[in-house]
């Protein structure tokens, strides 16, 4: 590809209007704990379907943790909200309908304001090869280019089981271009890296088309200085931030990626320097570096973490060492005054599965708190090991593709003052008296960079912080209602079985040494 994107000169097009980004809503519905299917038996049909490149290669961009299916909620709604939210683009599942209604549901209760379009099947559908012929038919439907600039079609996992082949689809259909992308449980860890695999596929499609020719530019023209973009879902007054820091460097804020629209993505990839923030994005990191740009890690947080970053992208745009100085003394005395205004005082354990974990807790640790313990799902990359090392300097535990289990084991081992984490986390921190806070909602929906980063999580932790009494209070008053089998006021003792129970469990036993046998014949 060449060194820079050529636009052609018809660059009007209509864009229908887009709907902001609502804050995520707590998952009171379950979704947090969202059973799944996949798991080893669906790797292994997908391997004998035919899927075994595409699964190593997920297993290389994606490496598992200690389990074989997500903790989290589906990792398809992390691609089905990245289309979601663009203009003038259509989404298809093909999946159980259980897996589709949940994954649609789920969408609509995050603010997403459009339909999602699903491909039904049946056993004979789906082994005749019928699936995708209507796959495609209804791709056919809807490719009208009044309405759309793409269709992007999302194989769930039975249909990756199964070996449907997507690949098979045309690139385009009357100018409306098709993306086809396979996003099963047993292949990807978490609804975060999902996200990857939409944005790096749909990057894959519009370098392809810069390589071929002029594109169209973007909607509100090309900047006048060179733009840095930016990996990763982040609060909306972060770019801002962010182009003010960059100000200094003769650079811009370019776009955000996932992007909002087709057109960014052109100019995402005619970017001088691209800031992986979040740093699981390695399918579009791939796309990048193929069309020749560096990238660069971590990101503006806090007073250490914006010296580092600017002066890495200084060096990556090749910036003279007084332009980084001048960026440096514009913005660090401010971040620092703001640190100093809103201290966080006492002992946080963080945990998540966004992949801003680790600039959170340097972020809390500069504001003057004690963080002993971060677990991210997320897996460690290139493009977080400074925020890695900053953390383990400062004597801070970070565990990587951290389960359930792991984020709880150290909560209930450190006794915080405060936990976040998911909403089991905070459940079970509620329940031993510790104050808890969503990370989703209440922490990653907030701005992280620069000043405004500085002082935003101070007024929530230290309220939080501060709730210790009433959540010993609640702890008093719900005590002797019971948990677990003894849920719940009871009259009298309940009528408790563990004959049964010890029961049921051999023979739960039984059939798995005999499952074992079988395998060995």
């Amino acid at each position: 590809m060449s060194d820079r994107v050529t636009y052609d000169a018809a660059d009007e097009v209509e864009v229908t209007t887009g709907h902001p980004r609502e804050a995520e809503m707590p998952t009171a519905t379950g979704v947090d704990g969202l059973g799944c299917h996949s798991g080893s038996e669906m790797e292994k049909a997908a391997r004998m379907a035919g899927n075994s490149e595409m699964l190593d290669k997920f297993a290389v961009d994606y490496p598992q943790g200690p389990h074989d299916k997500p903790q989290s909620m589906c990792p398809a709604f992390g691609s089905l909200r990245v289309g979601l939210r663009m203009r003038r683009v259509a989404t298809v599942l093909s999946g159980s309908a259980c897996c589709v209604y949940g994954l649609t549901f789920v969408s609509h209760f995050y603010g997403a304001r459009r339909s999602v379009g699903y491909v039904p099947f049946n056993s004979e559908t789906l082994v005749t090869g019928k699936l995708f012929e209507d796959i495609r038919e209804s791709v056919h439907d809807l490719a009208d280019p009044e309405k759309y600039d793409a269709i992007v079609v999302t194989n769930l996992c039975v249909p990756t089981a199964s070996g449907v082949p997507l690949r098979l689809l045309p690139d385009e259909i009357n100018g409306v271009r098709i993306v086809g992308i396979d996003v099963p449980g047993f292949g990807i860890p978490t609804h975060a890296e999902a996200k990857d695999v939409l944005a790096g596929a749909m990057l894959k499609y519009a370098r392809e088309e810069i390589e071929a020719g002029p594109v169209a530019a973007p909607v509100g023209g090309k900047s006048d200085r060179p733009t840095v973009a930016l990996l990763g879902e982040m609060f909306p007054a972060d770019p801002m931030m962010i182009g003010q820091m960059l100000a200094p460097l003769g650079l811009a804020a370019g776009p955000v990626v996932p992007c909002r629209e087709w057109r960014e993505l052109y100019a995402a990839l005619d970017s001088a320097v691209v800031a992986a923030v979040h740093p699981f994005y390695t399918s579009a990191v791939r796309e990048f570096q193929a069309a020749g740009r560096p990238v660069v890690g971590s990101a503006p947080v806090g007073r250490d973490g914006t010296a580092e970053w600017l002066k890495n992208i200084g060096a990556a745009y090749g910036c003279s060492a007084e332009q980084v100085a001048e960026a440096q003394n514009a913005i660090l005395p401010a971040i620092s005054g703001a640190l100093a205004a809103t201290p966080i005082k006492g002992t946080i354990t963080l945990s998540g599965y966004e992949g801003s974990e680790l600039l959170v807790a340097r972020l809390l640790i500069e504001s003057g708190a004690e963080v002993p313990y971060v677990g991210t799902a997320c897996p460690r990359t290139p493009w977080n090991a400074d925020d890695q090392a900053w953390l383990e300097a400062k004597g801070v535990k970070v565990k990587f593709r951290a389960s359930l289990e792991d984020d709880c084991a150290a909560m209930e081992a450190v006794t915080p003052d405060l936990a976040i984490g998911t909403t089991p986390v905070v459940q079970k921190a509620k329940e031993l008296g510790i104050p808890g806070l969503y990370f989703t909602n209440l922490i990653s929906a907030r701005p992280l960079m620069g000043v405004a980063g500085a002082g935003s999580l101070a007024e929530v932790i230290n309220a939080a912080i501060a709730n210790k009494g009433r959540m010993d209070h609640m702890r008093e008053f719900f005590e002797g209602v019971g948990e677990g089998d003894t849920a719940g006021v009871w009259e009298g003792a309940p009528n408790l079985r563990p004959d049964f129970r010890a029961q049921n469990a051999k023979k739960l036993e039984r059939q798995a040494k005999a499952a074992k046998a079988a395998e060995m014949i």
